[in-house]
């Protein structure tokens, strides 16, 4: 993904309104300056209150997964992969996808090679955390989220956002969990493997970003389709009602 062309008029106005200190301007690069504006920006337009009324049948979303060196962001573990794609209410939009490897500065441990595939030397050779994070944001813009299990993610975010450009993820994130949680109450396990073999989605590139990316998205317009048909929610509002009650 390339950077917005933003041009230089006006670049200055928008690092301070964006509050980024003048004094970490003038040391940071141009390229990485506009990619902290970019996204310092990016979550100041979130949380509209009018996207609430967005009929389901129309509502844009980034489904999407990490790859990490572990599962606790806050203790030092950090994001090794990005895998993104768009869906457009029931409609998977199978071109418009986002992967990229990112820098990591802790090893990646033997065991999360063997799960994911991915080495050391792939990330050695990866580019920075701004840009891969700068181009996943590019790519979201001001869609809402959605993952499996979306707690860790939106953690490792945050993590993420706060050290490039010290801002939170603002987005509206959905989790696949919820609404399986709402959808399927008595089920014993929630776990993706499972909940992908119950809607008879094919399990295929688990443990790629890019990978479970996609087999998610599925699983959410399966149960968007659920949701429409059986008019359990008609709008983003209702449900999150739905899912608050669960």
């Amino acid at each position: 993904m390339k950077s917005p062309d933003r041009g230089n008029s006006g670049f200055w106005n928008m690092l301070r309104q964006g509050g980024v200190p003048s004094a970490i301007a003038s040391v940071m690069g141009g390229a990485t300056a506009q990619q902290m504006a970019f996204i310092r920006s990016l979550m100041r337009e979130q949380r509209r209150p009018e996207i609430l009324h967005t009929s389901l049948n129309r509502l844009e979303t980034v489904i999407f997964d990490l790859e990490t060196t572990g599962f606790r962001a806050q203790q030092g573990d950090e994001i090794l992969s990005i895998g993104a794609l768009k869906v457009d209410g029931h409609h998977i939009l199978e071109e418009e996808h986002y992967y990229t490897l990112v820098q990591a500065k802790r090893p990646v441990p033997q065991h999360i090679t063997e799960l994911t595939g991915i080495t050391q030397q792939m990330i050695d050779e990866a580019p920075p955390l701004m840009e891969g994070l700068h181009g996943f944001m590019h790519f979201v813009g001001d869609r809402v989220l959605v993952a499996h299990a979306s707690a860790h993610d939106k953690s490792f975010l945050n993590a993420a956002l706060w050290k490039t450009s010290k801002v939170n993820l603002r987005h509206r994130v959905i989790d696949t969990i919820m609404l399986a949680r709402w959808l399927e109450p008595n089920r014993q396990s929630y776990a993706l493997d499972e909940l992908l073999a119950e809607r008879g989605i094919p399990i295929e590139g688990r443990h790629h970003a890019l990978g479970d990316a996609k087999m998610t998205a599925k699983l959410w317009v399966s149960y968007m389709k659920d949701i429409t048909a059986g008019q359990k929610a008609e709008t983003l509002g209702d449900l999150y009602a739905c899912l608050s009650h669960a």
